[in-house]
């Protein structure tokens, strides 16, 4: 079977975006057993539509390291380049990152290179919505251009039941046509580290008007109360009477409420449960856990225990 009239179609450097129509016609030629003259049967004529000199984007991630904790400080790079021929506009720089892992505000440093030049860029601020990072480039790209991001990034210690792997891609314009890149990816390992031993202690010292070791709506907080805890630290309550530990070793904690802290009040009788008649609480810490350790107090004079 010989196929006359096609041709290859060359996309040469330098060519601007362009669409044409290109027509086709292919022939059927063969010979049929017996005879000595072939058979041409022609086609129908067909046309396809190409598109000359797209803009196409690629982007690539890479970390300042392979491996970090929580409490570490990470720096993402990110390089966007348009590969093609036109002009990219409305580009959008999307990252979405691991659980446990936050984008660190005014981090953002941008450098657009060019066959001639390195230049520094100033763009706006990046948008954070739960974990995805947008980034705005109002310039776009043109062609040849590459756009390096450079940003820092936190890891918490929920980032130790993350993956540690993020994804990053690049959206934007060429006239009327949508320009997407391919999607990068990049993995953190993520190493336990001490934070992951420890856990945050929460609790309140208020006023308790019924007695029952729990505070109702009514009941108010108690500030400048000190609770001792058994490592040495020493807390004072914020105006809510509110106060909390972060970074405390997994086990068992104490807390002792310090009454002399409290000129006016004492220690509220619990009716429910004995074992909160004790200045002291005992809480079982799990690493990484949360743990409630409250304190409820009564005037010295004037409240009433009730029957």
């Amino acid at each position: 079977m010989l196929l006359p009239g096609m041709g290859l179609l060359q996309v040469l450097p330098g060519v601007t975006q362009e669409t044409r129509q290109i027509p086709n016609t292919g022939f059927v030629i063969f010979k049929a057993p017996n005879e000595e003259t072939p058979t041409t049967v022609p086609s129908n004529p067909t046309t396809f539509t190409a598109v000359v000199g797209e803009a196409a984007l690629e982007v690539i991630k890479t970390g300042d390291r392979s491996a970090a904790e929580p409490g570490d400080t990470v720096t993402y790079r990110l390089l966007v380049r348009n590969t093609g021929t036109t002009a990219v506009s409305s580009l959008v720089v999307q990252d979405v990152l691991p659980l446990g892992i936050q984008f660190v505000a005014k981090s953002l440093r941008a450098t657009l290179t060019t066959e001639a030049s390195t230049t520094l860029v100033t763009l706006p601020e990046p948008t954070v919505s739960g974990r995805t990072i947008n980034i705005t480039v109002p310039n776009g790209l043109a062609p040849k251009q590459t756009l390096t991001l450079a940003y820092s990034v936190v890891l918490t210690p929920d980032a130790v039941r993350g993956s540690g792997r993020n994804l990053a891609s690049a959206g934007g314009r060429a006239g009327t046509r949508e320009v997407k890149s391919n999607t990068a990816s990049f993995v953190l390992r993520i190493r336990p580290g001490i934070l992951s031993d420890c856990g945050t202690i929460v609790g309140r010292v208020f006023v308790d008007k019924n007695f029952d070791g729990e505070q109702q709506p009514g009941e108010p907080g108690v500030p400048n109360a000190v609770v001792f805890m058994d490592d040495g630290n020493q807390i004072v309550t914020d105006p809510n009477g509110l106060f909390s530990v972060a970074n405390v070793i997994a086990g068992n904690r104490t807390g002792a409420l310090d009454l002399t802290s409290l000129p006016g009040y004492t220690l509220a009788p619990n009716l429910y449960r004995i074992e909160n008649n004790s200045q002291s609480r005992l809480v079982r810490l799990s690493p990484g856990g949360l743990a409630r350790m409250n304190f409820a107090v009564t005037p010295a004079f004037g409240e009433k225990r009730p029957d």
